[in-house]
């Protein structure tokens, strides 16, 4: 089944407001239960709240072990806030089902279903998942913009914009130096 289909059907179980289903569960077609399911216990996907939250205290490391744990390119992006140069990821062409994590701490930031693709050249997303990431407003072009980092280490991901697909028109634009994907049943 194409991906854009894939979408649809996963955009359709969104808004006739279906619940979190394991990854295991067999009831629906394995195309569509690929769009539906989240790892257990996780809550209903849904647009997070865009309401700035005070970040928690990061991981206790120095600056120097972050240096020392990730590649210059991923290091600039998630503690210097820097951004990659677009079509430069292999994420943008990763379609298997799995896990988005942050590739300083491993916290689970996205699912598969929640990609999509936009056109612009970084990985993209119309939610994430909930209480992981945390906004602020950001001023460094000029005019004002919504970025988002990881709740756990405090790494900067990229920027949140209103331009997204439904249900949430929300495009959650991401740096894929800043995100290692797990595939399914790794």
């Amino acid at each position: 089944m194409e991906r854009r289909t894939l979408i649809k059907l996963g955009l359709a179980s969104l808004t006739a407001g279906l619940g979190p289903r394991s990854w295991a569960a067999q009831s629906a077609p394995a195309e569509l239960a690929a769009v539906q399911r989240l790892e257990s216990g996780w809550r209903e996907l849904r647009a997070p709240d865009l309401t700035p939250v005070e970040p928690r205290p990061p991981l206790d490391k120095s600056t120097e072990a972050w240096r020392g744990s990730l590649p210059g390119d991923a290091y600039a992006v998630l503690f210097e806030e820097d951004t990659e140069r677009p079509g430069s990821s292999p994420l943008n062409e990763e379609h298997r089902a799995g896990l988005f994590l942050c590739r300083a701490c491993d916290l689970p930031l996205f699912t598969s279903a929640m990609k999509y693709e936009s056109g612009t050249g970084w990985p993209s997303f119309f939610t994430s998942i909930p209480g992981h990431l945390a906004t602020k407003q950001d001023f460094k072009l000029i005019w004002p913009r919504t970025e988002y980092h990881c709740v756990k280490c405090g790494g900067h991901q990229g920027h949140v914009f209103d331009d997204g697909p439904a249900p949430t028109g929300k495009r959650w634009c991401n740096n894929g130096v800043a995100l290692r994907f797990v595939p399914k049943g790794a």
